[in-house]
């Protein structure tokens, strides 16, 4: 159910209309896994290519692809002002090629180390600039329906909701069933979600929100950039996701080597992370109506922090008390997943960018997205190489230094970027009041 009021705004999203835009987010978030997560463990210890190699290619393709992320960004914004049949239309080309590339990863029709490299560049590279155009314009859609702060946090919501189930589907297909199952699954669910979104409340046409002539060319690509506010919410956020994605690459080799999980244990943990995030992100849209989204996300980010912290001292076999640290970290997930997006969405609309430049802001938000899954793969496995560490080790000190790298530098990262957020609150303190209110 749905409801607008007089300005054409959201005001309601419940029920099959929340379901109907956020069900996209379940296949999204199902490919970003084995693609982040999965794709590095695979090359590396199934096929063989080094890891320091592994990790190059990846911050070669991450690089690339969060360096046209403002473009894609751009171009969602041409689109939408042509209407939802040109976006939807956009999105089943994107769709049929994020599958394919895909399929293709996974397969590779080559058995040397050249040219398993190869095809790892050139199907990331596809992939990954078809899984952008979808993620944003699938962003842009949500924030043109408009509506309060406690709105746009529920629509963050159904869609990261949606996305944290097909995490969870992702994790058990995976590391439990095998690839066939995983890659079937997302293929079905890429259709149906796009098929879904055809159904769900139209975003409110451009014109009706923004004045007759719009910036063109290079002043609307850069346009976000000249916002003091959103340079220093960005700054907050990639500093808060780099600390997030560092254990997401790390985190098979730190179970499997430092821990000895077996398959079905890794699957639980990942299972466990997921779903508490997921169950979580009621408790947090209930508690930013009452401190704020700024104070919300820093006391998400103080709890991933003390859990990290107890992380970096486990052990082999320390099977339970890991589980309940993924537990705890994926509550911490929520105000992660809930927060930043509603405090993006208030913004482009408090700058006057809502339905005419929505997608160059996306666009730079997720050029940061992208910037810290490559640092952190890219980085970080290279760094675990030079001090010792390759898959399947079981020296001493190798897993000392993986376990290191593992928690305690997202902890030196997440608590910095909770004090960048509490030192820029007066910056975004609009947020605030408006929720609160």
């Amino acid at each position: 159910m749905s409801q607008r009021c007089a300005n054409g705004e959201l005001t309601q999203l419940r029920g099959t209309a929340g379901l109907a835009y956020g069900a996209l987010g379940l296949p999204l978030a199902f490919a970003a896994l084995p693609l982040f997560v999965l794709l590095p463990n695979h090359y590396a210890r199934e096929l063989g290519l080094p890891l320091a190699q592994v990790g190059a290619l990846l911050l070669l393709v991450r690089l690339i692809d969060a360096g046209v992320e403002p473009l894609i960004g751009r171009l969602s914004d041409h689109h939408s002002q042509r209407g939802a049949r040109a976006v939807l239309r956009q999105m089943r080309w994107a769709t049929l090629l994020l599958a394919a590339g895909m399929w293709a990863l996974f397969f590779p029709q080559t058995a040397s180390v050249v040219g398993r490299s190869v095809w790892l560049l050139l199907g990331l590279l596809i992939t990954c600039l078809a899984h952008s155009v979808l993620v944003i314009t699938h962003q842009a859609w949500g924030v043109q329906l408009g509506g309060d702060a406690a709105l746009r946090s529920r629509v963050v919501a159904w869609r990261e909701g949606a996305g944290l189930l097909g995490v969870i589907a992702a994790s058990a297909l995976a590391l439990v069933w095998g690839v066939v199952p995983m890659l079937l699954v997302l293929s079905l669910t890429l259709l149906m979600g796009i098929w879904a979104l055809a159904q769900a409340p139209r975003p409110l046409r451009a014109q009706r929100l923004s004045p007759p002539r719009a910036l063109e060319g290079a002043a609307a690509l850069l346009q976000p950039l000249q916002q003091r506010r959103f340079r220093r919410l960005l700054a907050v956020f990639a500093c808060n996701g780099i600390a997030s994605a560092i254990p997401a690459v790390l985190m098979l080799f730190f179970a499997q080597d430092q821990l000895r999980a077996s398959p079905p244990q890794i699957a639980l943990f990942l299972v466990l992370y997921f779903v508490c995030a997921a169950l979580s992100l009621p408790i947090w849209l209930w508690l930013l109506r009452r401190v704020g989204l700024a104070r919300a996300w820093q006391l998400g980010m103080v709890l991933a922090v003390l859990c990290f912290a107890w992380a970096a001292g486990l052990h082999s076999q320390q099977i339970a008390a890991f589980a309940l640290i993924c537990a705890l970290t994926g509550v911490a997930l929520g105000a992660d997943l809930a927060v930043p997006g509603a405090l993006l969405s208030l913004l482009i609309a408090d700058c006057g960018a809502q339905g005419r430049g929505d997608g160059a802001y996306l666009g730079w938000w997720n050029l940061a997205t992208k910037l810290n899954l490559a640092l952190a793969a890219g980085a970080a496995l290279p760094l675990l190489q030079w001090l010792g560490y390759v898959p399947g080790s079981d020296d001493a000190q190798a897993l000392q230094r993986l376990a290191w790298l593992y928690a305690l530098l997202p902890c030196a990262l997440k608590g910095l970027a909770a004090l960048l957020l509490q030192r820029w609150r007066p910056v975004l303190r609009f947020a605030d009041e408006r929720v609160i209110r």
